[in-house]
């Protein structure tokens, strides 16, 4: 009977980080990279996604400029529309509209709209 161990790699430390942008810095691949720290037990897909991360920003320790989703209902144009909505019902007794309906007409959350 044979046992194959499995190593569950968690999070890296900042400190681990550093190390490998050190590395690819002076030119190193992930598979080396890999090599050179057997007991660390590293991925070679979560040191390949390292690499790549230090290539782009140059920083394995600080997040890409564009990640996270785009925002689209915090904009300075949707806020303008929402003002102009709750402002125009102000001289027009009867038509006010609830956050909930402004949130439709806009396609936006109402938490955005309040």
């Amino acid at each position: 009977m044979s046992f194959v161990k499995v190593f569950v790699m968690g999070k890296l430390s900042s400190e681990d980080k550093i190390r490998i942008q050190t590395l690819r810095k002076q030119g190193l691949g992930a598979k080396v990279i890999r090599a050179s720290y057997p007991d660390k037990n590293w991925s070679l897909s979560t040191l390949q996604t390292i690499c790549r991360l230090v290539d782009e920003t140059g920083s394995a320790v600080t997040s890409r400029v564009d990640s996270g989703s785009p925002r689209s209902a915090h904009t300075a144009e949707k806020i303008a529309e929402v003002g102009e909505l709750i402002c125009s019902q102000e001289d027009k007794p009867g038509t006010s509209k609830g956050s909930r309906q402004i949130a439709r007409q806009l396609n936006i959350s109402t938490s955005s709209v309040r």
